[in-house]
This record gives structure tokens, sequence and C-alpha cells, in this order.
């Protein structure tokens, strides 16, 4: 694997750790929490984070709308054990997607469903920050909306 994905997959690591461990800390009834209606609960917004690595990958390779809208619907996540099986299963599957790239594979464009192109190395840091972006959320909702702070370390 290249040395940038490599460095990148240890990014995505930190961040699946850390998520890991906040999801141990909490229990079956946090998933029904829902701090703002008419947005993601704590469990929802997990079920979320824990497909992100195989939807953006598969985004990576063009999938179409309706492929996508399938895989969404095809996928849920209401206990915890099933959100971090699904999390690590499709960490591990985008990680064996990028180890099989070659350097001309990294850098070639692609077209998501909704217009947007980027190489496939840049889709890799899209989904890093779409990782931390959510992580950031979860921290956000159990500290400032439910006093559960999980004090765990968020970065190195």
């Amino acid at each position: 694997m290249n040395m940038y994905c490599q460095s990148a997959f240890h990014q995505l690591e930190i961040v699946i750790a850390s998520i890991s461990e906040m999801v141990g800390q909490l229990s079956e009834d946090d998933l029904k929490l829902r701090p703002t209606e008419g947005k993601y609960s704590i469990g929802e917004l997990l079920e979320h984070i824990a497909v992100i690595p195989a939807a953006d990958g598969a985004i990576i390779e063009e999938r179409s709308k309706d492929e996508m809208e399938q895989f969404y619907e095809s996928i849920s996540l209401k206990k915890k054990e099933d959100i971090l099986e699904k999390l690590f299963e499709h960490f591990s599957q985008l990680k064996f997607q990028f180890e099989l790239y070659t350097e001309e594979h990294l850098y070639t464009e692609t077209t998501s469903w909704w217009g947007v192109s980027h190489t496939r190395f840049e889709w890799l840091l899209q989904i890093i920050a779409h990782m931390y972006h959510h992580r950031g959320q979860l921290h956000a909702m159990l500290v400032h909306t439910y006093k559960k702070d999980p004090e765990i370390m968020l970065f190195e």
C-alpha cells in the first residue's frame, strides 16, 4: 500500500478506536437519545458512522444513486454490538480495497453519482474528514446534551 495511504489509514484507525471506546461506554438505551428533533439519534448517528467506510468506498467506485440507495436500505444496525461489528468490517473492506489500488488507480479521478470528482486518494481524505466530523458530533451530543463525557483521547 502507498505510504500516504498507510498514514491515512492510521488516522482512520485512531478515529475508529475512539468511536469504539465511546460506544463501549453507552447503554443500549442511550442509542435512542435524540438531542435535536428531526436529526439523528445517537444510534442512528452510530449506524451512519459504521456505514461510511463501505458506502464511501462504493462511491469511489462510481456506484449509481440507485445502487447506493439499495445499499443504505440493506443496513439496519440497532445494537451496539452490531454497530461495532459493521464498523470494523467496513473499515477492513475499505482497507482491502485500497491495498489493491496501484499508484495509477489512486490518482485517477472518479465521479460520485451527484457529480463531484476527486482522485481516489482525495476520496480517502474525504472519508477521514467524514469520520472525524461525525465523531465530533457524537462527542458533542454526549458531552453537551447528556453530560456523559467519555473522557477519551480524541487525537494522538
